[in-house]
């Protein structure tokens, strides 16, 4: 086993206890005062843990292929979703970059998606303010290792509503990785989507 992939599984290891510590802290911090009432109370119980594989390539965490949002009769469609990340794709005064940074889906759509990672760094894809009921801490999260892909599905709700997505190893969004999902209408631009939207401060 060379010096490499011994310092990669190593730092993943670090990364999954660390995870665990902060998820940990999540749960009890929002223990009865989810999204959703006493009538989801048992339900939240049951999936307070995270959905997640690992290994020294990357990480897939609340992959949701099958379970409805409460608020979706049925799946309106598929759409699979290839996202190209790293340095060659950052736009200017940043160092990384998605190839896009914006994503419009219809609501209740089942999303496939694949982390393409062009760097030797690690990079995310993640999707914030999802329901937590469906979603532990209401994530979907896709991580990869250097040069490697990962992929994931989540079903988004019915409503109309705008995602944050970024990467969330240290200063990254910052860099440049931060972006937008679209489901219907949404609700609002996010600022500072680089090459999308215009800075909250300039």
């Amino acid at each position: 086993m060379g010096k490499k992939t011994v310092m990669r599984s190593a730092a993943w290891l670090v990364g999954l206890l660390l995870f665990g510590v902060v998820s940990a802290q999540d749960h009890n911090q929002h223990e009865g005062h989810g999204e959703h009432g006493g009538e989801h109370g048992a339900d939240r119980h049951a999936h307070h843990h995270h959905n997640m594989t690992l290994d020294r390539d990357g990480m897939t965490m609340n992959s949701n292929s099958e379970r409805l949002p409460e608020d979706c009769a049925a799946v309106s469609g598929d759409i699979t979703i290839e996202v190209q990340v790293g340095r060659e794709f950052a736009r200017a005064n940043t160092a990384f970059g998605f190839d896009q940074h914006e994503w419009r889906v219809p609501p209740c759509s089942r999303l496939h998606v694949t982390l393409h990672n062009q760097d030797n760094v690690r990079h995310q894809w993640m999707v914030h303010g999802l329901p937590r009921y469906l979603y532990p801490q209401g994530m979907f999260h896709l991580e990869t290792a250097g040069r490697t892909s990962r992929s994931g599905s989540l079903i988004v709700p019915s409503d109309d509503r705008t995602y944050l997505v970024h990467c969330d190893v240290a200063q990254h969004m910052e860099k440049g990785l931060k972006a937008q999902l679209i489901v219907g209408a949404g609700d609002g631009a996010l600022p500072s989507i680089p090459g999308t939207t215009a800075p909250r401060m300039r």
